[in-house]
């Protein structure tokens, strides 16, 4: 008969370990300007913040399905500006959003007139950093006439645009986008070119915009071809992201990203730009990004809340880490 092991408390902690590649990347700082972390758990927070992003921003996208009322988006953006910063910061993660009328839904001609009269209501908050995702999914008639009206919307606010390039026929989608911007008279400096390729990225960045990369396995990019990238054209106006939502995706692509750079021979600076530096010079534009809050985020209260409500669910123990000198 085999004896019985008693066990202790520490035999009924969940099995831990380090990532190898957290060692490549150990002490950089890490933005993800693209990542809806409404569609996540507060564990990806958590491996987020150990692996060293600091910030993200959050477009505005479709949920899956088709939304069918335009209490549904008031909901959305609310959520966006209320709940899920406060989710972040309850891991450290500063969280900015970006607020439009995703192309997709641009096709409901009657809901979209309606989510166009509510954006002016949302934009001008606090933490949105731009006005997105914007663009292309069929390019329809539909969504030109949306992705215009909000390219004005933006030169109004004096905020970043956030273009979503569509994935069929993508390389006359990116032409199409950046010929309009330019027709509305957009510097292409304040205008953020997202989901590039190969095809895409020489004619971007020769046109002054800045090219963003998603790291989304099967779909769109993978890192490897990423890193490939970078060592054809540099790091100037080039951003990465994971884009991570609902589907198959990594919110860590972008520290895995970098530790792949890192172990290709790419140059320290040259990663710092492209996963950290670059998007935050981009979307500061909107004056409504500080970097300096990055430091403060890091003072973590897991015991407060957000209209009565918490992370915590039932018996969990609060994370409290404050390097500051007030007490509250």
């Amino acid at each position: 008969m085999c004896g019985i092991h008693e066990l202790t408390e520490k035999d009924l902690q969940p099995l831990t370990y380090t990532p190898a590649y957290l060692d490549k990347i150990k002490g950089m700082r890490f933005f993800d300007p693209h990542v809806h972390m409404t569609s996540r758990t507060t564990d990806d927070y958590q491996a987020m913040a150990d692996a060293g992003v600091t910030g993200i921003i959050e477009p505005s996208f479709w949920l899956g399905q088709p939304r069918t009322g335009i209490d549904t988006f008031r909901d959305y953006f609310s959520s966006l500006l209320g709940w899920e910063r406060f989710r972040a910061s309850q891991f450290g993660i500063k969280h900015y959003c970006t607020i439009g009328l995703n192309s997709k839904e641009a096709n409901n001609e009657k809901l979209a007139e309606a989510v166009m009269e509510i954006l002016p209501q949302f934009i001008y908050k606090e933490g949105v950093v731009g006005v997105g995702e914007i663009g292309f999914d069929d390019q329809t008639a539909l969504e030109e006439k949306y992705y215009r009206a909000q390219l004005e919307l933006a030169k109004e606010a004096g905020l970043p645009v956030q273009i979503h390039t569509p994935h069929r026929d993508k390389k006359k989608g990116t032409q199409r986008s950046m010929d309009i911007a330019l027709e509305h008279g957009l510097d292409p400096r304040m205008v953020i070119v997202d989901h590039n390729n190969e095809e895409t990225v020489k004619e971007v960045l020769d046109r002054g915009f800045w090219a963003a990369f998603t790291i989304y396995p099967f779909t769109k990019m993978g890192n490897e071809r990423m890193v490939a990238v970078v060592k054809q054209y540099g790091s100037e106006r080039i951003m990465v992201n994971s884009a991570a939502d609902w589907g198959i995706s990594d919110p860590l692509a972008v520290p895995k990203t970098a530790a792949l750079m890192h172990e290709s021979g790419i140059d320290l600076n040259d990663i710092h730009l492209v996963t950290y530096r670059n998007a935050v010079t981009a979307f500061a534009q909107s004056g409504q990004l500080n970097e300096a809050d990055f430091d403060t985020a890091g003072n973590i209260d897991q015991s407060e809340k957000f209209n009565g409500s918490t992370v915590l669910r039932g018996g969990q123990q609060p994370r409290i880490n404050k390097n500051t000198t007030i007490i509250r």
